[in-house]
């Protein structure tokens, strides 16, 4: 029977309890996930579907920000408390297994702390890029024909550059790795599986992790291929 580990004060304070937060805090993140992959594939609808997409956000005003706190909020809470969880397992085991480790565990799993750095590096380049417009300030001044911000005109701008589409594919592969064994293991951290669904939960989290990849990299591979293009609507 599948039990849910409930947080408690003196939980919080325990391994199981940190790996209970990482689970809640990834399950929130796997949520934006989904939900900016699906915002993001209305650029296939064309210029306007996307633009007004972007709009409805930005007149979400005070609303928007604070969603993007809780998310931030959320993202530093998922780092911190994975770094204290590397941090009690370096503690309790001061010397490394050798091939043992290796033989039980997946390469996503052993490498869970370096894909969350590097998508945490990924994720202040792209803010920088795409949402603050500091890489590419002339983002900031592109219009649509409404006068409105033209986010179409700018993805395809920036995907352009086959460099920038090459690191996004890149963090994308590494987000979806992540994923692949994140999925599965916060299922076991909530207490949400056993040893039935464990097999299938852990074969839906590969699939997830493809199609994830697949989603958010067929926009710049869709970009350099010129199967989407700037129409002309945005002007600097």
């Amino acid at each position: 029977m599948i039990k849910c580990r409930m947080l408690t004060p003196a939980l919080i304070k325990t391994s199981v309890g940190k790996k209970v937060i990482m689970a809640v805090t990834g399950l929130m993140l796997f949520g934006f996930v989904i939900g900016h992959l699906l915002g993001n594939l209305q650029i296939f609808l064309g210029p306007d579907p996307l633009n007004l997409y972007a709009l409805k956000l930005e007149k979400l005003g005070p609303i928007l920000w604070v969603i993007r706190s809780v998310l931030l909020t959320v993202f530093i809470l998922h780092i911190l408390t994975a770094i204290a969880l590397v941090r009690e397992n370096r503690k309790a085991r001061p010397i490394a297994y050798t091939k043992p480790a290796q033989i039980q565990t997946t390469f996503a799993a052993r490498t869970m702390a370096v894909s969350g750095f590097l998508l945490l590096v990924y994720v202040i380049y792209h803010l920088r890029h795409f949402t603050l417009n500091v890489t590419d300030p002339q983002f900031a001044h592109l219009v649509d024909s409404s006068g409105h911000h033209d986010v179409y005109g700018m993805v395809i701008l920036g995907f352009q550059n086959k460099w920038v589409s090459a690191i996004y594919i890149g963090a994308m592969a590494i987000l979806s790795m992540h994923l692949s064994h994140g999925f599965s293991s916060l299922f076991q951290s909530l207490g949400w599986n056993n040893e039935k669904s464990e097999p299938i939960l852990k074969r839906l989290g590969h699939v997830i992790a493809i199609l994830i990849f697949v989603g958010y990299s067929s926009i710049p591979v869709a970009v350099m291929m010129g199967w989407l293009s700037n129409t002309g609507r945005g002007a600097v």
